[in-house]
């Protein structure tokens, strides 16, 4: 992996794999630029990385789109320039789609689908003016599959892949990568921090999440993919397999997980 010297802009850095990331790029000496809406926790970590790295914190709310251009220009002031961008920030969803109010499902969509494309596009330009730059968007074993509890934070990570897909195919003969990772099960915060019906945390981790892979497994996997420039990085352990399912026995993976317990 070469990644010394280089600029990485990671959103959702103050917790989870998004930390976990900012600490294993830190170590292959990359410089790095941390954004989450929580300051001081982006400091704390900022203050955790390789001491050899150049680290900037920039808080950013990925529900307010309207700011990136601005935010972007202001990043590309502080370093010259933006080598990957890794798009992290997410939150999930608990809640049967009977119950969860349309309000909810936009909130969901606005974070992890807008919130991904609109950065995105915010630092397209850059990378297609120097001719290079690696995009990458963290999506889910979900990003594949449906599964009960996570409709709408399923259709939020399915639609990253046809706009992902759709932006490599316009921008490989820019030099321009994409790349999409889809984590399992990993030991983060994200099941407490999921969105039940009504909007509100779920504030306990799902089982299968307690006994997931750790986050710094997940990174140290997830960066040896993106030097390789994989177009998709599957990260977990049993749980990878549903995608091999879905794709050669769609109906026998529809029986499994419409009696699973998915929590």
């Amino acid at each position: 992996m070469n990644f010394s010297n280089k600029w990485v802009w990671i959103t959702g850095a103050s917790t989870g794999l998004g930390e976990a990331l900012a600490y294993a790029f830190a170590q292959e000496g990359a410089n790095l630029i941390l954004s989450s809406r929580n300051e001081a926790e982006l400091k704390r970590v900022q203050a955790n990385c390789n001491p050899e790295s150049k680290v900037i914190v920039q808080v950013l709310d990925m529900a307010q789109s309207t700011v990136f251009e601005e935010v972007t220009q202001k990043v590309i002031a502080q370093t010259g320039t933006i080598d990957i961008l890794v798009n992290n920030a997410g939150i999930s969803q608990r809640g049967l789609a009977k119950e969860t109010p349309l309000a909810v499902d936009r909130k969901i969509m606005e974070i992890n689908y807008f919130g991904a494309i609109g950065l995105t596009k915010a630092v397209l330009p850059y990378f297609l003016k120097q001719q290079s730059g690696h995009i990458v968007a963290v999506s889910s074993v979900v990003g594949k599959i449906g599964s009960p509890l996570r409709s709408t934070y399923a259709a939020s990570k399915h639609a990253l892949h046809g706009f992902y897909d759709s932006l490599r195919a316009e921008s490989v003969k820019d030099g321009v990568k994409v790349t999409l990772i889809l984590p399992g099960y990993i030991r983060t915060n994200i099941s407490i921090n999921a969105l039940t019906g009504d909007g509100s945390p779920q504030n306990k981790m799902d089982n299968k999440q307690e006994k997931g892979l750790s986050p710094e497994v997940f990174a140290r996997k997830a960066l040896l993919g993106i030097a390789r420039g994989k177009h998709e990085i599957y990260i977990g352990r049993t749980e990878i397999l549903a995608i091999y399912l879905k794709r050669f026995f769609p109906r026998l993976l529809a029986n499994i997980i419409s009696r699973v317990k998915v929590t």
